[in-house]
């Protein structure tokens, strides 16, 4: 397989994506390195990282493991293997090992809960006892659930990071997380389930056994639009913060890690989040549906088809910086048959000076069969002359 890449120079000149400078405006700046010594600011709606330090490196993600369990189980729920009706109670061992330690939801031995308020109590309050309590529930151990975690890691292609616990408390190690896969999870959260995102997530706090308890969440009630997702915290990794917040339909995902205080942890993140809103200008380039461009096909019943933008596709442009874009089709090639429409088969490229390209998938917009012997045997001869 070879990865190809169709130019859109067509494309380029009839939109005239070269712009006069924009007036800089006074915006907030991201904080230091000596400030957040880890951190990606991501817009998730083009696919552009607006701004990342060290966001490959390796640390411990405390409570943010917490949002791992939590897209486990609203995987098991869609998969029908978990059920927010079900109630799972706290055994005598797990009792005593995690009542009452650290975040918790002052679950006692022979409780019964209802999932849907273990899913409240982890995602608002970060409850240890809770998510415990859900993994064995639900798998059977808490070795199984973990092993159900990595997996799901691994299909999103968090590729440096391995869970060792379903609430994120020390385990000399074996838990560990990079900024940038940290991502791809928030990502994968809000994009599959918005729903159990909408539910579960982003409250002001919870209120379980007549104890009121608040979210610790930096950017909740603070920052317009944001909504989730969890803070970390321990004396080796420092305070952490995965959270994300949505304007007019572009949402930004962020991550720090490293952070010296808690005080700094919350400024650093405001910050970065008003920074990615005004320091961009958003370009709109297709409309959902709009056909980008066509990609060939190899021993199909087309020898190529067209591909469309799965959603309206924007842009960010930095401010006060003249922005003339390139932008290509890419693909692994040849692209084989078959394959049907709306499968992801290519991905659009928009290069922008001074940042991350904007990457977005682009849809099969026709159904394309396996060719037959002989409409094979065509195409092969035609492609020589081609």
């Amino acid at each position: 397989m070879i990865r190809l890449i169709r130019i859109l120079s067509a494309w380029l000149a009839a939109t005239s994506l070269t712009h006069a400078p924009l007036a800089a405006q006074d915006t907030p700046r991201p904080p230091s390195a000596d400030e957040v010594p880890i951190a990606i600011l991501v817009d998730v709606t083009s696919g552009q990282v607006l701004h990342e330090r060290d966001a490959d490196r390796r640390f411990v993600p405390a409570s943010i493991t917490k949002v791992m369990t939590l897209f486990h189980a609203f995987e098991l729920i869609e998969d029908g293997y978990l059920d927010p009706r079900q109630t799972f109670a706290m055994s005598e061992a797990t009792a005593k090992e995690w009542g009452g330690r650290g975040s918790t939801m002052w679950l006692g031995a022979g409780d019964r809960v209802l999932v849907d308020e273990l899913l409240m109590g982890i995602a608002n309050v970060s409850a240890n006892d809770g998510s415990v309590v859900l993994a064995e529930g639900q798998a059977g151990s808490f070795e199984k659930w973990v092993e159900g975690m990595n997996a799901r890691a691994r299909s999103l292609g968090m590729t440096g990071s391995h869970f060792g616990t379903p609430n994120g408390w020390p385990d000399e190690g074996h838990t560990f997380v990079t900024a940038r896969d940290l991502v791809r999870l928030g990502e994968a959260l809000v994009e599959r389930h918005p729903r159990k995102y909408a539910r579960y997530m982003g409250k002001p706090g919870f209120r379980f056994k007549d104890i009121e308890q608040r979210n610790h969440d930096p950017l909740i009630g603070r920052i317009a639009g944001a909504d989730g997702m969890k803070t970390g915290y321990t004396n080796e990794a420092g305070f952490g913060y995965l959270g994300t917040a949505k304007r007019s339909g572009q949402r930004l995902m962020l991550v720090v890690a490293g952070v010296g205080r808690g005080s700094e942890r919350a400024r650093a993140a405001r910050e970065y989040i008003e920074w990615g809103f005004s320091a961009f200008e958003r370009r709109r380039l297709f409309d959902e549906g709009d056909i980008v461009g066509r990609v060939r096909v190899q021993d199909g019943s087309a020898r190529s088809v067209a591909v469309r933008a799965p959603r309206p596709i924007y842009v960010n442009v930095p401010r006060g910086h003249e922005a003339e874009l390139r932008a290509g089709i890419t693909y692994d090639g040849p692209l084989r048959a078959p394959f049907v429409a709306g499968d992801d088969i290519a991905e659009l490229v928009v290069e922008v000076p001074g940042i991350e390209p904007a990457r977005i998938p682009l849809l099969a917009d026709e159904t394309v069969e396996k060719a037959g012997f002989f409409a094979r045997l065509i195409n092969g001869v035609t492609g020589w002359f081609s």
